[in-house]
């Protein structure tokens, strides 16, 4: 077959489109076909079903009104990129066929025409945006909202790109692209409504809980639904977990669904509404779930130093063999909470009262070669000694871009480090700051 058929399948003249005209897309095409009865059928499409010519809101076997022969009743059309005459149908295809009077009277070329509604939105892309340049790869979908981080040459098609979706998406009602990268204390960032309705509040169903929220004033990435599991998989009915950036509660909420004794809390107003409202929907029982609406330094000092002191009072207790896990996925700067932990209660003498595991489990960017090498090491710098031979895991999360990944570092905070006589407690007699960082960071 000539190479020139390769492109039958695909939009023509709708390079540099801007603003989407879909009558553009229509194109006539030849498309072999395969006429054969309605009995026979079941058995030849099992034969030649990898032929079938599959395109978008298009049938490939369809009823055919034949004059000549009203037997043949039935039209199989073939991919016209794979088969172009009876020869091109492999040898033992065509042995097969010949079982049941098939042969090459029974093909035939038809005339089609293929319209906007046949084409996936890939090949709309492919078909509208800059060639030789990176076009619209992958994107979020979050409850209704389809989200996207569109890069600067693809800006200019924004519109076109945002129609497309909402057309070709099932469920989508609303298309937005983030503006510019995270750069505030929320994580949550500016957004453009390039297609659909401005209506933000999604429920979204993840480890058999349904979370409902503010996309545009809250953080929440569909991509870690896979190590939110990992997570809930350590977990068991007994553990007590502190969240220190929890969110909407993609950790919180499934845990206290697992009885897990849970201690959530996330600076941001707005996901803590949230949050209390999802452990509401989800039934989550009060005497298990508390929230704060704080920094993460103040939780640390506060709520987490509070329980740790009410264990070794007595005031409170932790089911023998239970653990405690402390999830940081505030990936840009959890690190530079670490210290915190390090000779967070002065009360020396109730270090052998306390017995119980603790395990952190702390998210990081790291940016080169050696990932691994370089999340130990912010880990080891941040909390100001070597935990190293604490270190149960370091485990890769997901690409972010090029070279630079998300880590998570597993760790044993042992009850030597909580009460380290040695290092000098950063806690003052001063409120904690509010805001820790506004840097930028990446999503």
């Amino acid at each position: 077959m000539s190479t020139s058929s390769k492109s039958l399948l695909i939009p023509i003249g709708v390079r540099g489109m801007r603003s989407l005209d879909r009558e553009k897309f229509n194109r006539n095409i030849t498309a072999p076909v395969l006429k054969v009865s309605g009995e026979k059928l079941s058995k030849i499409t099992q034969i030649c079903k990898t032929y079938f010519l599959k395109m978008e809101n298009f049938k490939p076997v369809q009823n055919l009104v034949d004059q000549c022969n009203e037997n043949l009743n039935k039209c199989i059309y073939f991919d016209p990129n794979k088969v172009t005459n009876w020869t091109d149908i492999p040898d033992n295809i065509r042995t097969s066929l010949k079982q049941y009077d098939i042969d090459e009277k029974n093909f035939d070329l038809f005339d089609l025409t293929l319209t906007y509604n046949n084409f996936k939105f890939d090949t709309i892309f492919k078909a509208v945006l800059p060639e030789n340049e990176e076009i619209v790869s992958s994107f979020s979908h979050i409850g209704h909202i389809i989200h996207l981080n569109l890069r600067d040459h693809l800006l200019e098609y924004r519109w076109l790109i945002g129609q497309v979706l909402l057309d070709k998406i099932k469920n989508c009602r609303t298309v937005v692209n983030k503006t510019y990268v995270i750069d505030n204390t929320y994580r949550n960032f500016n957004m453009e409504v390039i297609a659909g309705d401005e209506d933000f509040i999604v429920t979204v169903k993840e480890n058999k809980c349904n979370f409902q929220f503010d996309f545009s004033k809250v953080y929440w990435n569909p991509r870690l639904c896979k190590e939110h599991e990992r997570i809930l998989e350590l977990l068991k009915p007994g553990d007590v977990l502190f969240d220190v950036f929890c969110g909407v509660g993609p950790f919180a909420i499934p845990a206290a669904k697992k009885n897990c004794r849970v201690f959530a809390n996330d600076l941001n107003p707005e996901s803590y509404k949230w949050l209390n409202l999802n452990a509401k929907q989800n039934k989550i029982k009060a005497d298990i779930f508390r929230s704060f609406n704080m920094d993460g330094k103040e939780f640390i000092q506060k709520i987490f130093k509070c329980y740790i002191l009410n264990v070794c009072n007595e005031k409170d207790k932790i089911d023998d063999g239970a653990k405690i896990h402390i999830t940081m996925n505030l990936p840009a700067i959890a690190v530079e909470f670490l210290k915190y932990f390090r000779g967070l209660i002065k009360e020396t003498d109730l270090k052998d009262k306390f017995n119980s595991e603790i395990i952190v489990h702390v998210y990081c960017f790291t940016v080169g070669e050696n990932h691994t090498a370089i999340a130990k090491q912010l880990v080891n710098e941040n909390f100001g000694t070597d935990v190293s031979p604490y270190i149960l895991n370091v485990f890769n999360v997901r690409n972010v871009s090029p070279k630079k990944e998300m880590m998570r570092v597993s760790f044993k905070l042992t009850k030597e480090f909580i009460f380290d006589t040695n290092c000098i407690s950063e806690e003052t007699n001063e409120p904690p700051c509010k805001i820790q960082c506004t840097r930028k960071t990446e999503e």
